[in-house]
């Protein structure tokens, strides 16, 4: 998948055979998607080895077409008539260069009907908002030979249960607040954040987030500093938590937003200490990564494997079928982000032996005279071989250009795939 940028059995087999193998391999009752969740993590839990990393969960949606005489054993997503399946993914990042390392952990399910008991009357493991504690459960284990762990999340993950059960010493969250919880003090959590004093100011670049925001340099405040959340009273099973947990707020604001756009405001909820500026401005760069999950799923749609053009027809095919195409999507991540070459994960992560064998004899090819259009990785190193995709692509290898972006990659993947397929048949005897 991470080759042809596609999860199209035809496309992916090449010939009928193959297209059949595949789609026995997914009709296999032995093939579960639990197995296949489980094989997510078998390189990311060495890569986080001794790192601070930033395990970052959260949901999104696959709409594949169905129509009312045939819906695949899909159930209902969002707030129209789509049908489908939803998929809760946790990547783990470096905190320190942002590189992505893989998959941690998840779940993949597609809704049975509607649940007619009130949300706010069911328990905990009767929601779909388990999955937030669960998958955090899982990075404990996963994730245990890392030096650190924050787990990062949207508002959705705002859960008072999170918050009480799975903070421990080296294993801690960040979360964006959802709404204004009460305060053990009597006081709301709101107004305890207008009365922070500011801390800091520091003016920063906003990208572009199509297609609501322009790109645009802004002032923003800083205010910090600890709270106490008191346990809900009208939540199931509460009863059995802490009274209250104690946590810190970072919040950050734009006072002064141009005419007609809506001002920057973030509330940052963590277990992290926060003794300066400096610390609570780390814990705001470190949600700012949040984005990095955005990019996975893009990838895994619209921008790349376009998972949900899939036209597998029954549920339990297209949920094993996510499940390899997210794997395939973060493998495709780490290559754009190989480009960089701060890591030095082995290719054998994205690519086949075969296909390494056909990097090596690409890379004189694409190399120049000089030393600077000399591929600068370690041999058989995943920046080695994005450094050649990235040529193949159209990039001219100089440290100072530019960094070659996803339209290069794209481009060096679908030149190499021809290749790959040439060389593979380089000793077959013509008659």
């Amino acid at each position: 998948m991470v080759m042809r940028e596609a999860v199209c059995l035809r496309r992916l087999g090449g010939r009928r055979c193959e297209e059949v193998r595949f789609g026995r391999f997914l009709a296999n009752r032995k093939v579960t998607a639990e197995r296949l969740l489980e094989g997510w993590n078998e390189q990311t839990a060495p890569a986080a080895r001794g790192r601070h990393v930033l395990a970052i969960q959260d949901t999104t949606e696959l709409n594949f077409r169905t129509t009312p005489t045939r819906r695949r054993g899909l159930g209902e997503i969002g707030k129209g008539g789509g049908h489908g399946a939803l998929l809760h993914a946790m990547l783990a990042l470096d905190a320190d260069t942002g590189l992505c390392l893989g998959l941690v952990a998840g779940q993949i399910w597609t809704r049975r009907g509607r649940v007619s008991l009130a949300h706010g009357k069911r328990p905990l493991a009767q929601k779909e908002s388990q999955r937030w504690l669960s998958t955090a459960a899982q990075a404990k284990t996963v994730l245990s030979a890392a030096a650190s762990v924050t787990v990062i999340a949207d508002r959705e993950s705002d859960i008072y249960a999170e918050w009480a059960t799975l903070p421990s010493p080296g294993f801690h969250l960040l979360t964006r607040v959802m709404h204004d919880r009460a305060l053990s003090d009597g006081s709301s959590l709101y107004a305890a954040a207008e009365r922070l004093a500011p801390a800091d100011r520091a003016i920063v670049e906003l990208p572009a987030r199509a297609p609501h925001r322009a790109a645009r340099r802004t002032q923003l405040t800083l205010r910090f500093g600890p709270i106490k959340v008191r346990r809900p009273r009208s939540n199931p099973g509460a009863p059995d938590l802490p009274a209250s947990v104690a946590l810190n707020l970072v919040e950050v604001v734009e006072m002064q937003p141009p005419d007609g756009v809506e001002p920057v405001h973030w509330r940052l909820l963590t277990t992290h200490a926060i003794p300066d500026a400096a610390s609570a401005w780390r814990i705001v760069n470190w949600y700012k990564a949040r984005w990095t999950i955005e990019q996975l799923f893009r990838v895994l749609k619209s921008q790349g494997l376009k998972l949900e053009d899939s036209q597998l027809d029954t549920a339990d095919r297209l949920i094993k079928l996510t499940a390899i195409a997210a794997k395939a999507a973060a493998l495709t991540l780490q290559l754009v982000q190989a480009r960089h070459g701060r890591d030095t994960q082995p290719a054998n992560l994205a690519f086949a032996p075969a296909e390494i064998g056909a990097l090596d004899a690409l890379n004189p090819s694409v190399e120049g005279k000089t030393r600077l259009q000399k591929n600068p990785h370690p041999r058989h190193s995943l920046p080695w071989a994005a450094w050649i995709i990235a040529r193949l692509g159209g990039w001219d290898g100089y440290p100072s250009s530019k960094p070659p972006g996803p339209v290069t990659f794209h481009h060096g993947l679908q030149y190499f795939r021809a290749f790959a397929t040439g060389w593979a048949c380089k000793n077959v005897c013509m008659p």
